[in-house]
């Protein structure tokens, strides 16, 4: 994009993880990973305002999604599963949906983080 001098938009998929650390166990490197794409979005962030880029960057982090990772996944344990199926869960068209937002906002508006939600998660 800069070498072609083209105003983009790169968008990281993160997690509200990349922001809050829960108390679950055996959840340590989600986090740390997580919290790692925030710093990536925040220095590039800062790297393309530096050079006078006007391309965009978005961190999009997402709450419980259902996904193969999570209550499609046949390897999880019982005692996750029936606690994944107690918590509120959205779709991952929801994240798409958030991602055609922030691509269809005017070229002078950044929306630097977008964190989707299910109504009532308690991360």
């Amino acid at each position: 994009m800069k070498a072609n001098n083209i105003n983009g938009h790169i968008i990281h998929i993160n997690s509200i993880f990349g922001h809050n650390v829960p108390n679950y166990p055996n959840l340590n490197v989600y986090p740390a990973s997580k919290y790692a794409v925030t710093a990536l979005t925040e220095t590039l962030r800062q790297e393309l305002n530096q050079l006078g880029s006007k391309i965009r960057i978005t961190s999009v982090s997402p709450g419980l999604v259902e996904t193969e990772l999570t209550t499609l996944n046949k390897k999880l344990t019982p005692d996750l599963k029936a606690s994944l199926e107690k918590m509120p869960i959205i779709k991952s068209e929801d994240i798409a949906d958030g991602v055609v937002y922030v691509l269809s906002t005017p070229e002078h508006v950044q929306v630097h983080e977008l964190m989707i939600k299910p109504v009532g998660e308690t991360y």
